[in-house]
């Protein structure tokens, strides 16, 4: 059994269709499994797996920033003007997990303290997975009417930057 898998399906866009070209966040089915616990959640997949691609090189810890399973993921923002990462903003609602970095191994932590280690290597062998699932569903959409907005168009362009340069290290 696999110490730790996740998967989406039903893919859609907000609006419950297969296309959208005005909406840049992708939705669907989650499912998590963390050591002997399974987590399903419609969560915005496409913040899921950014942060996924975080956790590969970074901490992220339980509710300090956007859950691994967010509800939604609403706006997309640089995090600041000395970084090219981006930060998504949502709802409270999601399911949340530490992962936790102990040299080649990562430990993820679920909300009710169950921990599981993995290695790196397998983490990331499951995390870009994920993640090709998702662009792949992008990749097929007719192409996105970018925002009007300054700051909501940079976010999503930063957004997809960031995706790359992690997905591609």
């Amino acid at each position: 059994m696999k110490k730790f898998s996740i998967t989406a399906n039903k893919l859609k866009w907000i609006n419950n269709e297969e296309d959208d070209q005005n909406d840049l966040c992708l939705h669907g089915h989650t499912i998590a499994k963390i050591g002997s616990e399974t987590f399903e959640y419609n969560a915005t997949v496409s913040a899921t797996a950014l942060y996924l691609l975080k956790s590969i090189e970074e901490e992220h810890i339980i509710y300090n920033d956007i859950q691994m399973l967010p509800c939604c993921g609403f706006s997309i923002w640089l995090k600041d003007d000395n970084t090219e990462d981006v930060f998504i903003c949502g709802c409270p609602n999601g399911i949340d997990w530490n992962v936790i970095h102990e040299g080649e191994n990562v430990k993820l932590i679920t909300e009710t303290g169950t921990e599981t280690i993995i290695n790196i290597n397998e983490y990331k062998k499951e995390v870009f997975k994920f993640v090709d699932l998702i662009e792949e569903f992008y990749n097929k959409s007719t192409p996105k009417i970018l925002p009007e907005d300054e700051m909501e168009r940079q976010g999503y362009i930063a957004f997809w930057k960031e995706w790359h340069r992690r997905r591609n290290s």
